[in-house]
């Protein structure tokens, strides 16, 4: 039986003339197939024709096809991010937990179609996942069990554009990893390079000159982690482009103004020590939203940065994970077999 993912620097050494060569998984070389059956979960891959394109997806379920699924989670990944490295960390333990996760990469994201990197309209970002999300929400197989939205840092923002373009009756409940809902101040986006391109009509939003953030990690985050993470081959290295940053920061501000429209339960996970994402989105939304009390928890992880599962030691993500299990669960057991569509 294979342990839960390492996280370790790739056993290939380095020479003059080439670099350390990743691993082809983030769990090391153990073919696909074989891990996801040593974690008790079976995956499956697919593209989904959207109007927009088509995006890669996945699902995670538990090993055993008659175990009972107790809820469905539709996940979404980060900016640069995709759904096949770390952040399927996440999916896995939620299949492992008895739920059917499905994710997909997010346009310009991955192996979705688009510019690699390029998000030029937010809205038709999540418009498009959704898309496949609610496909799977209303089968046969799903409709009749709750169903949880889950996002994390630009994933998070892009899960709360979704909500705001669902049927009110559409999901159980949100649940964030460090959601991008406030730009921390280095992060962002310079007004003058925003006016300066936007003059050229449109020809330099997909330009890869905005200015990166350069942020020096929190104390105490396990260094080989962000390093493993940085290996991803389908990652988005490049400088930020332009309409992706202008959308940002307009998606964040139109988030901010609509928090009191958040009426289902969620829970909000952040590290009081992240740079990428501010914490003070997290308590605005805990604070505004008309969430009733008792159905919304916002948990703030004394030290800990950004990737919260991905990224931190692993007694540090453990705990994170144990307190979105337990929310979840009982959010489940609470709703029962009220959450047809």
């Amino acid at each position: 039986m294979y342990p839960s993912p390492i996280f370790t620097s790739p056993t290939t050494a380095p020479t003059m003339d080439s670099p350390p060569k990743p691993p082809p998984f983030f769990w090391g070389e153990t073919p696909e197939p074989e891990y996801y059956t040593s974690q008790n979960v079976r995956n499956s891959k697919s593209y989904f024709q959207t109007p927009n394109g088509n995006i890669f997806t996945q699902s995670w379920l538990p090993l055993d096809p008659n175990q009972p699924i107790k809820a469905t989670v539709f996940m979404t990944h980060g900016y640069t991010n995709d759904t096949s490295w770390v952040f399927q960390k996440i999916c896995i333990e939620y299949a492992k937990w008895g739920y059917a996760v499905f994710a997909a990469d997010l346009i310009g994201h991955g192996r979705s179609d688009g510019l690699h990197g390029y998000i030029g309209d937010m809205d038709k970002a999540a418009a498009t996942s959704l898309s496949y999300f609610v496909s799977v929400r209303r089968s046969e197989e799903y409709r009749n069990m709750p169903a949880f939205l889950f996002g994390e840092s630009m994933g998070g923002l892009i899960t709360m554009l979704m909500y705001f373009q669902s049927d009110a009756d559409m999901w159980s409940g949100l649940i964030f990893s460090a959601p991008l809902l406030v730009i921390p101040e280095p992060m962002v986006p310079s007004k003058l390079h925003l006016t300066m391109y936007g003059l050229l009509f449109g020809l330099a939003d997909t330009w890869a000159v905005m200015p990166p953030p350069r942020m020096a990690p929190p104390p105490g985050m396990d260094m080989k982690k962000p390093g493993l993470k940085a290996m991803n081959p389908k990652r988005y290295a490049g400088k930020p482009r332009v309409g992706t940053m202008r959308e940002i920061a307009r998606a964040t501000n139109y988030v901010q103004n609509n928090f009191e429209k958040v009426k289902v339960p969620f829970l909000v996970a952040h590290g009081t020590a992240d740079p990428m994402a501010c914490k003070s989105g997290s308590g605005m939304l805990y604070e505004k939203a008309a969430t009733t009390k008792e159905d919304k928890e916002l948990k703030l992880y004394e030290g800990m940065g950004h990737s919260l599962i991905g990224g931190e030691p692993d007694e540090a993500s453990d705990r994170v994970l144990a307190d979105m299990k337990a929310w979840i669960d009982d959010k489940v057991e609470k709703c029962g077999s009220k959450c047809t569509v």
